[in-house]
């Protein structure tokens, strides 16, 4: 794709989880994916008070003129939000949102120490997706970990929705140029991987 595709100067997308999603590793190949295409990409990854089960957050900002303040974002300033955890990603939607972004969401919860230990309560998921769907102008909630899971293993969750953000058309990459980062970062993995990816992409084209 060329840089004529980016739908906006810049695209400011959001990856939320928590930690030991692969946030980090998602905004990374994405990132490399984009700057072969020929863009500046700038990557801010914010990270709660726990690394693993604590909030992250990556921050990428997409250009073609390379026009770019800080890499984090102000709230209202998202145009695509991807959440690999509902709750992080609702959290994110009420901060970053606007009525005009897009959503991608995992409807797989990952329960914090206060809902594990009975303090709070955690959301019911069909109000959960009921909110995304409000706060959001298009957006499409699928079972990643689930369909990670059939493939063997819930790691491959944050490739299944690299698909899905991919089949969605929001950025300006394909499935080949991530095909091309996936077998270089992850050679070893790289067939599973690619299997997981288009999975995603099917899912969104499936509606």
């Amino acid at each position: 794709m060329s840089a004529e595709d980016l739908k906006k100067e810049p695209l400011n997308v959001i990856i939320a989880g928590v930690g030991g999603q692969g946030n980090v590793l998602m905004s990374f190949l994405i990132g490399n994916a984009l700057v072969r295409r020929g863009y500046v990409v700038t990557v801010f990854d914010n990270y709660g008070a726990s690394q693993r089960l604590g909030a992250v957050a990556s921050h990428i900002k997409i250009s073609k003129e390379g026009l770019q303040n800080s890499p984090l974002l102000h709230e209202g300033d998202a145009d695509v939000i991807v959440g690999i955890e509902p709750i992080e990603l609702l959290r994110n939607l009420s901060q970053f949102g606007n009525p005009e972004v897009i959503a991608v969401a995992n409807l797989r919860p990952v329960y914090p120490i206060g809902v594990i230990s009975g303090e709070v309560e955690y959301p019911e998921l069909d109000e959960a997706s009921a909110a995304i769907r409000r706060l959001s102008a298009q957006a499409w909630i699928i079972n990643a970990t689930d369909e990670a899971l059939a493939l063997g293993n819930p790691i491959y969750t944050n490739v299944i929705l690299m698909g899905a953000l991919i089949g969605s058309g929001v950025l300006p990459l394909d499935v080949m140029a991530m095909e091309e980062v996936l077998k270089e970062q992850l050679p070893k993995a790289f067939e599973i991987n690619k299997v997981a990816l288009h999975r995603g992409v099917d899912l969104v084209k499936a509606g």
